[in-house]
């Protein structure tokens, strides 16, 4: 792998220790996986940041950086943390959780990164060109940058994305390369997908079946381009948390989908020259992963929607079933109901009086986590109701949770 004579200053060591390792891990990813030298990156989006995933170990890596003075390069923004960093008591947040992630959270600031903890940067001002390389790490914002923006990422890890943070660089390989973003299967959707948790189905169903493959769909009777931005955030959050998958096409609809070379391949029902998969999905396969996701038939303890974090849209529909169904101060939810939201987010829906609409109705907005990082298996909550399938896949094993999975409506009736 080739490093410039200022790369290799930094690998030997003369710019410090941090600097070093950092370099060092760049260097070591690009040898193992073929890159030719490093490239520059537009922005970072760091995970490992709430205490629950990366314990005192991580903490202490985090110390060691911050303690060094070294700040990030180029703007860089942070996952989900483990708890709401503003109203984590009211929450009823473990004391020692609480101290443990504001030191994490301190160092992270130390370091020049913003606190916007978001998984959804790209609603938050973190919002990469088309063709932009760049460094992120949360599954779901990797699938959104790589597939509906048309940005290029890998999947890095926390300390990978990290070092690209810090040096600004990534090694060449992987999705920043045009041959390995051209499709593996085609994904042929028959019947009609009539809200975000379908599309949460789709992708886990399809995620399991090309792993870390590339899939290019084409809906069939779909209404996709109708809230098309919060439909694919929910298709590729799935799609990541099933199988790894980091980039989607959806054919006439996302930007790289219309490519010549890849828009050849989209005729399902023709010759197959390319040797690409092709698989068929129907209402009836979705209605079977309904029945895979949904873990329990008892009522939820806690309803949460908001993984991948809520767009305003998404808060809206909340609060039109609390204003349909009469939901107010002395006739409120049986069960708590965490809305999660970026703190940008949340300012808007403060501003828009959707805020207090949900916390009339016993519900609160939630930023800076959602249901996966937040300790919730340690706050006495089992059943956990959502229409996220991100969530639906990860809560059995992250949280020990078991799972009730529908639409937002849904969801919400069965807290009545």
């Amino acid at each position: 792998m080739y490093i410039t004579k200022e790369e290799e200053k930094i690998y030997n060591g003369e710019y410090g220790e941090v600097l070093e390792m950092a370099m060092n891990l760049l260097v070591s990813l690009g040898e193992i996986y073929g890159a030719e030298k490093l490239i520059p990156v537009s922005s970072v989006q760091v995970s490992g940041v709430s205490y629950k995933t990366i314990g005192e170990e991580g903490l202490n890596f985090l110390r060691d950086i911050s303690n060094s003075g070294i700040k990030v390069s180029v703007p860089t923004t942070l996952n989900p943390a483990g708890m709401d960093l503003c109203n984590y008591y009211e929450l009823n947040f473990p004391k020692n959780f609480v101290k443990k992630q504001l030191e994490i959270i301190e160092y992270f600031k130390k370091m020049g990164i913003e606190i916007g903890c978001t998984c959804t940067p790209y609603l938050s001002g973190n919002i990469p060109m088309y063709g932009d390389h760049i460094a992120w790490a949360e599954s779901s914002a990797v699938s959104y940058a790589n597939s509906v923006i048309g940005a290029r990422t890998n999947r890095e890890g926390g300390p990978s994305a990290l070092a690209s943070a810090l040096l600004g660089k990534t090694p060449l390989y992987g999705y920043h390369l045009d041959e390995n973003r051209v499709p593996t299967h085609v994904v042929k959707v028959e019947g009609r997908l009539n809200n975000l948790s379908d599309y949460g189905a789709l992708g886990s169903i399809v995620g399991g079946i090309v792993k870390n493959g590339v899939p290019y769909f084409i809906f069939k009777n779909s209404d996709i381009h109708h809230g098309k931005y919060n439909k694919l955030k929910s298709l590729g959050a799935s799609l990541a948390a099933s199988g790894g998958v980091a980039l989607y096409h959806v054919d006439s609809l996302t930007p790289e989908s219309k490519i010549g070379k890849i828009n050849k391949i989209n005729n399902f029902d023709g010759d197959n020259k390319n040797n690409i998969e092709k698989i068929t999905i129907t209402k009836e396969d979705i209605r079977e992963e309904y029945s895979k996701l949904n873990t329990t038939d008892e009522k939820p303890d806690l309803i949460s929607i908001g993984c991948p974090h809520c767009s305003l849209e998404e808060i809206k529909e909340v609060v039109d079933f609390i204003l349909k169904n009469n939901l107010n101060k002395s006739n409120k939810f049986k069960c708590d109901l965490w809305v999660y939201a970026s703190i940008h987010i949340r300012a808007i829906a403060d501003r828009m009086g959707y805020t207090k609409i949900i916390e009339n109705a016993g519900g609160k907005i939630v930023c800076d986590t959602c249901m996966v990082v937040a300790p919730i298996e340690d706050m006495g909550y089992k059943n956990i109701g959502t229409n996220s399938g991100k969530a639906a896949k990860y809560l059995p094993s992250f949280c020990n949770s078991n799972v009730i999975y529908g639409s937002i409506n849904d969801i919400l009736k069965k807290g009545l």
